[in-house]
């Protein structure tokens, strides 16, 4: 059976027929089912299928015709899994039914009908094309309807009208055997073009033909916005309010029925395809404000309620008439509307994402990629522009903070993310870059609250900072920066943890979320004050048992104002000074274009680019055509600069995992070589790189033969900001090394000048009582064999290495001296118990 099929065939390429029959096949199983294929898999390292993917692969089984197996499929797929390799696994698993269904049948469909967006009078063309032992013949239908002479493969309506919207399929017969195509969707929009549309062919790139258009409403009345875009395969739809995300409405009519006041704003719809995505104009839809009240008529009168003015006023009913398109009438059983809040308004949004996890003198991270990669996709969807880094030493640190600032005018909304090993002393945060020493000072770190100062003068409209790392002293860094912060209503700090403790990281075979983003995600797209939403994650992370009474979101707010990520942008004046910093920024989201090389001996290749992060750039070869005499014939890319973070092991590689690209595995074209290419921001010079064409001949035995062809596409993304100089004079740095006054701090944590006890010996009797209520903490110390002991059977098995340095090697490789853990005092009154199962829970790493 395995020499009838391709076995280097990708799985995802296998016709539905055949998926659905293995998946029945496979789901009904119980001992040689799905789920022992997919340890099976998981034991081939290669396909990198973990305990977590077979988990949500089991929740399928919660929907609605849900198949774990084909979860299972799709995910193997993704991840480069060939046909050969899947007979392999089921004839490890043993399971003869499912290695039927991949025997090839009498019959194959080998071109199925694409869905398709025209606009009416234009021509339809739907194909299906099939291949077997005995002559095929075809039926088409339109939902359970045959349509009328339809037996040939292709299916014409010329011209197509509004009533032939459906969905189609075709039925192809072949002796005995008898399969039937996948659906195919048709959309048929009546679009006027006498208004200048110019329309040629569904066949070409996606095209938005009608626009979401302005609305004037009264409250209670049904909200109706359309749009449509023609294109094959058919458009996706998401409609978004004021920036934000809409659940559930995916059609190309949004209707809202009742509109409310708080349902005002700009609407515009996100349309999409496989490889390309545009939006809409925007519309506004305006909810009018005033509002009537009352049983109706009193005497030829009508009271209307206006909340603008907070009175009553009573107006004739000849004069009511004249506003009735400002009121909504309400019944005698209705109640007073409150006024509706002013909205607020971004100039601009911005956000500066920075994940680092290879640390060259201290413990690796993984969350960080993970979460920078989920954050950057959500803010996106607020409409912020996002710049995400990944592992930058000090100076490129210092270097993106300094482009993020000049973004910053009044009325931006900036948000700053980190994720990383970090520390705080006396109330000032510090990120550690990738290249800080150990131990490390201030010195080599960028002190948060430096930055909030340098904010503040900006006039900024929010300013919020997500901290995403441990907060534990730094008994090596005795310095004591001195902060004077204005006092300003618009600052919010969100901490992954509290203060004197660690963020954790979920210990995972694949990728997975910090705590903190575990849960952040699922809110950062609620249209709410950014503090209520920070307040909703606090109370998901305490529900979260693995770090209950170890790791607790603390929220830090000036803010006075109900300022939302979600508020919409209004931009200022087109000719003020952020304008062409914008711009600039702008840059670092620019891929280069596409192209097409043509090679002397009559290949073509097809050259493209990717963006996993704003400093990650994936490039991928694709062969479009080659000689007919041409037997073999690949592109692969070399010659890198010695700057970028290039791995030739995992260069041109077949499948996007092999190389390091996890995120992008699914969005990438297929059957090309792919490579990624990190650090772009280490760049100094234009990018360029070989690419190289190999081939071999059916005349010339097989000596391969080779072209090569010099590419240059300038600097892409990130490297365009040069982020390598040298520290810029008026850089973040100016205000990290100054004296300390702790009064000048807005935050601080006490210093040893305030708690004493920090200074007294391990066997000293200490005074709680003197403490102050927020500082009633018990010290206990940390013994050499608890650091790098864990509980068995604890709940926290799961805890990884937590982003944070407060103990340092000794030549013997573990701490020369003891570190501090610091446990609240509403604790169990078992002080040692409590002590021995938290210490024990914490898996700190040797170094």
């Amino acid at each position: 059976m395995s020499e009838s099929l391709d076995r280097s065939a990708k799985i995802n390429i296998l016709t539905e027929a055949v998926v659905r029959r293995l998946c029945e096949t496979l789901d009904k199983s119980t001992d040689k089912g799905w789920r022992k294929l997919g340890e099976i898999v998981a034991n081939d390292r290669r396909f990198k299928v973990s305990s977590d993917d077979l988990e949500m692969c089991s929740l399928k089984v919660l929907q609605l015709e849900g198949s774990p197996s084909r979860m299972l499929l799709r995910l193997m797929g993704e991840r480069g899994c060939t046909t050969g390799h899947l007979i392999d696994y089921l004839q490890t698993l043993g399971n003869c039914d499912a290695l039927q269904c991949l025997k090839p049948s009498a019959l194959q469909i080998v071109v199925q009908p694409q869905s398709v967006a025209l606009l009416s009078g234009h021509k339809l063309h739907l194909s299906c094309h099939a291949v077997g032992k005995f002559p095929v013949q075809y039926q088409w239908f339109k939902t359970k309807e045959e349509v009328p002479n339809s037996f040939s493969p292709d299916l014409v309506i010329n011209p197509v009208h509004l009533k032939d919207a459906g969905f189609y399929i075709c039925r192809v017969n072949c002796g005995e055997s008898c399969e039937f195509s996948q659906w195919a969707q048709v959309d048929v929009l009546n679009v006027d073009t006498s208004c200048g549309l110019s329309y040629h062919t569904v066949e070409g790139q996606l095209k938005v033909v009608l626009h979401p258009e302005f609305q004037r409403l009264n409250i209670g009345d049904n909200l109706q916005l359309q749009c449509g875009a023609v294109g094959r395969p058919i458009p996706r739809y998401q409609w978004y309010r004021n920036g934000v995300l809409i659940p559930k409405a995916t059609k190309r009519k949004l209707v809202i029925p009742h509109v409310m006041q708080d349902q005002h704003g700009r609407y515009r719809c996100e349309i999409s395809s496989s490889t390309e995505r545009m939006w809409t104009n925007e519309a506004d839809v305006v909810i009018d404000d005033v509002y009537a009240i009352g049983g109706g008529k009193n005497n030829n009168i009508y009271q209307v309620f206006t909340p603008k003015l907070f009175n009553h006023v009573f107006l004739p009913q000849h004069l009511v008439s004249s506003i009735v398109t400002d009121i909504a009438i309400l019944g005698p059983n209705d109640f007073f509307l409150n006024s509706v809040p002013e909205q607020l308004y971004a100039t601009d949004k911005v956000a500066l994402l920075i994940g680092n996890l290879s640390y060259q003198n201290h413990p690796q991270l993984k969350a960080p990629m993970v979460d920078v990669y989920d954050l950057s996709n959500l803010l996106q969807q607020l409409n912020f522009q996002v710049v995400s880094l990944l592992d930058l030493t000090e100076s490129e640190m210092r270097n993106a903070v300094d482009e993020f600032l000049l973004l910053l005018h009044k009325g931006v909304y900036g948000l700053l993310y980190y994720a990383g090993h970090g520390y705080e002393n006396y109330g000032n945060s510090f990120m550690v870059p990738v290249d800080a020493p150990n131990p490390y000072h201030s010195a080599n770190c960028l002190c948060v609250q430096s930055i909030l100062k340098l904010m503040q003068e900006k006039e900024t409209g929010l300013n919020v900072f997500l901290l995403d790392m441990c907060r534990k002293r730094n008994i090596h860094d005795d310095s004591t920066p001195n902060i004077i912060l204005r006092v300003t209503a618009n600052i919010v700090f969100g901490y992954a943890t509290c203060q004197d403790a660690e963020a954790f990281e979920l210990s995972s075979s694949g990728f997975t979320n910090g705590v903190f983003v575990k849960f952040l995600k699922k809110r950062l797209l609620d249209d709410e004050k950014i503090t209520v939403v920070l307040d909703r994650v606090a109370e998901d992370m305490g529900q979260f048992d693995a770090t209950r009474g170890k790791q607790a979101l603390e929220i830090r707010s000036s803010l006075s104002e109900r300022r939302a990520l979600s508020d919409p942008i209004l931009p200022g004046d087109s000719a003020d000074p952020a304008h062409t910093q914008r711009r600039q920024w702008a840059k670092a989201h620019q891929l280069p274009e596409s192209m097409c090389l043509s090679f002397d001996c009559g290949a073509q290749i097809k050259l493209g680019f990717a963006a996993e992060f704003s400093n990650v750039l994936v490039i991928y070869t694709h062969i479009i055509k080659k000689p007919e005499d041409m037997s073999f014939c690949q592109a692969q890319v070399t010659d890198f600069s010695h700057d970028l973070d290039v791995d030739p092991k995992e260069m041109n590689r077949e499948t996007p995992e092999e190389t390091g690209i996890y995120f992008l595995s699914s969005s990438l074209p297929q059957h090309c070589l792919y490579t990624r290419v990190s650090a772009l921001q280490k760049l100094r010079e234009e990018l360029v790189f070989t690419v190289c064409l190999q081939g071999t001949f059916t005349s010339m035995a097989d000596d391969p033969v080779h072209w090569m062809k010099h590419i240059n596409i300038g600097k892409p993304l990130i490297a365009r900001l040069d982020l390598h100089r040298d520290i810029r004079r008026n850089s973040c740095m100016q205000t990290c090394l100054m004296p300390h006054s702790p009064c000048h701090s807005p935050c601080h944590s006490p210093g040893p000048e305030h708690c004493p006890y920090l200074h007294q010996g391990l066997h000293q009797p200490q005074d709680y009582s003197r403490l102050l209520p927020q500082q009633q903490y018990l010290d206990v110390y940390e013994h050499v064999q608890g650091a790098t002991g864990g509980c068995g059977d604890s709940y926290y098995d799961n805890l990884s290495q937590p982003r944070y340095e407060h103990a340092y090697n000794s030549p013997g490789g573990l701490s020369s001296s003891p570190s501090r853990v610091s446990i609240p005092i509403e604790a169990p009154e078992d002080i040692n118990e409590l002590q021995t199962v938290f210490i024990n829970s914490l898996q700190l790493q040797q170094q």
